[in-house]
């Protein structure tokens, strides 16, 4: 591997960066990885963060990797993947499938390349390549070396090496005096948002309007993490599929399930209806999904983990379960260390930009400030001037409080038409409604309906039980997908025919609308916003972050405009 080394000059390269982004075009077994991450380790001037991106052809033989990768390697499936080395030092962002297709949904600058597999666009190579970035490619023939020439490389006069000399220089990042921002929100959210920029080294205001974090959707006793499976393998089910196994590393890195805060990887036993949804899942199985991600179970094997008739078979997502969403917000906040401030107890009235920073305007005037604010308060942000025209939807949801040992309850999470988890502290949760009202309150007619939908699941009679329980409401965009991103502003004349032009609130950013998966979704979605804030590689494909676009809503109706 020194051939690679020492044709881009890492060492002279990176010394001194705040971060340097290298792209391996074929990954292998992970030779490249390893041995770079050892030049980097053993050099004193190194970039402070290395960024290592990947592009898998062939499967990796996770068994052989380094204890550090293999405790935390993907299950092989498609879809970007982020892994965390070094304390979060080095950032490993693995792309399995063609490359070609990899690359062009790498959303990235970098400033090395490893050219170890043939790539047919060079253009594309070059959209991602930083002003002087260099190219290391030992065996070149003719063409792909003249491709490369013409989309902007310089090759030296021997040998395949080259730096690329096509784009002018890029504004410099960011002065760490300005790396302030206020989340607004102490949800699942708004907690994880903190989190991941207090680990870039920002300094960060939490703004909530109640005494303590957690308090509204996020108050539940128990929430439920699993994937998502659907046919056509949609943006929906991509979403669900990075966000949960990011989710699982996070996790981890922070401790523990179970034991950084409370919940367990029980397994989630997904239900099937009817025989007719059973015939629909099966044709999603033949997908052939890793054992360990999603296996589907005939009725006699749904059965035995269920301990009851299972008659149209399930899912079994082995590495779902439950967590309680309080003491996740709990993990990450105390993750952030002293460089959090927590505004409690304060509602924000307004946002108010001047000179460059926004003022947040409480019932006491001017209660915190900063170049940039995130908005993770759910619905609550289109109380405020800049997000009012968000359509964000509130929805109601009832969980039904069940006493252990109400009914026969295996040690796992079963879900289909309800959800039940296993007992925590003496209470079981059931759930939960999807209401179009605001009622608050608890309601007869809501638990009967969490306990008729739990008996039709099980196979059971209806279940009589005194009314308890808790009362939250989802925030849902029009597409059950989150708003991740930059606010728009929706002030600005004329028409726009891509995200990219629509006009934004500057400083302004979003992390709304996690209907009921945000404990799975606020890790990944965090992570997005603050490689967008850094100017790092997004963590997820392009086309999916660009789904995800707070600006989505505004570009319909851009477009329509005369």
């Amino acid at each position: 591997m020194s051939d690679y080394l020492e044709g881009c000059g890492l060492p002279l390269r990176w010394a001194g960066l705040a971060r340097f982004v290298i792209l391996d075009s074929g990954f292998g077994q992970g030779e490249r990885l390893l041995a770079t991450l050892a030049a980097w380790r053993a050099d004193p001037r190194r970039a402070r963060r290395l960024h290592y991106i990947a592009l898998a052809a062939e499967a990796v033989d996770a068994a052989a990797l380094p204890a550090e990768l293999r405790e935390q390697w993907p299950p092989a499936v498609a879809g970007l993947q982020r892994l965390s080395l070094d304390g979060g030092m080095v950032t490993l962002d693995l792309m399995p499938g063609p490359p070609d297709a990899g690359l062009a949904q790498l959303d990235a600058r970098v400033d090395a390349v490893y050219l170890a597999a043939p790539l047919r666009s060079a253009t594309a190579l070059a959209r991602l390549a930083r002003p002087g970035a260099a190219l290391c490619a030992p065996a070149l023939d003719g063409a792909r070396r003249g491709a490369l020439s013409a989309a902007g490389f310089v090759f030296a006069a021997q040998g395949g090496d080259a730096v690329f000399a096509g784009r002018q220089p890029e504004p410099a990042a960011p002065a760490p005096a300005e790396r302030h921002a206020v989340v607004i929100g102490a949800g699942v959210a708004g907690a994880a948002a903190c989190e991941r920029l207090s680990a870039r080294g920002w300094r960060v205001t939490l703004v909530e309007r109640h005494a303590e974090p957690a308090q509204e959707a996020s108050g539940n006793l128990a929430g439920i993490f699993m994937p998502l499976l659907s046919k056509d393998d949609n943006l929906a089910t991509r979403l669900s599929r990075a966000a949960f196994l990011y989710a699982l590393r996070h996790w981890q890195r922070l401790g523990g399930i179970g034991t950084a805060f409370m919940g367990a990887r029980c397994g989630v036993l997904q239900l099937a209806r009817d025989p007719a949804h059973a015939a629909q899942q099966r044709q999603i199985a033949a997908a052939a999904y890793p054992p360990e991600y999603a296996r589907w179970l005939e009725p006699d094997q749904a059965g035995a983990l269920l301990g009851a008739p299972a008659p149209d078979g399930g899912w079994w997502f082995e590495q779902g379960g439950w967590a309680r969403p309080s003491t996740l917000c709990g993990a990450l906040l105390d993750a952030c260390g002293a460089g959090l401030e927590r505004i409690f107890s304060s509602g924000v009235l307004a946002l108010e930009r001047r000179d460059g920073v926004w003022l947040v305007h409480g019932d006491g005037g001017v209660i915190a400030q900063a170049p940039t604010v995130v908005l993770a308060n759910g619905c609550g942000a289109t109380a405020l001037a800049q997000a009012a025209g968000l359509p964000l939807l509130a929805v109601r949801g009832q969980v039904t409080h069940l006493a252990e040992g109400s009914l026969a309850q295996p040690p796992l999470v079963v879900c289909g038409d309800a959800y039940m988890t296993p007992p925590s502290g003496g209470t079981v949760c059931v759930g939960a409604t999807y209401d179009s009202d605001a009622d608050p309150g608890l309601r007869a007619a809501s638990q009967q309906d969490n306990l008729q939908r739990l008996a039709a699941m099980l196979g059971q009679p209806v279940l009589q039980a005194p009314l308890a329980g808790r009362t939250g409401f989802r925030c849902v965009a029009p597409d059950r997908l989150p708003l991740v991103g930059a606010l728009p502003d929706p002030r600005a004349p004329g028409r726009c025919e891509r995200l990219r032009d629509v006009p934004r609130w500057p400083g302004l950013y979003g992390l709304l609308a996690y209907a009921s998966r945000g404990m799975i979704w606020a890790p990944l979605a965090a992570e997005l916003l603050a490689a967008q804030l850094d100017g790092e590689p997004l963590p997820l494909e392009a086309n999916l972050a660009a789904a995800l676009d707070p600006a989505r809503f505004l570009l319909k109706e851009l477009r329509r405009r005369p």
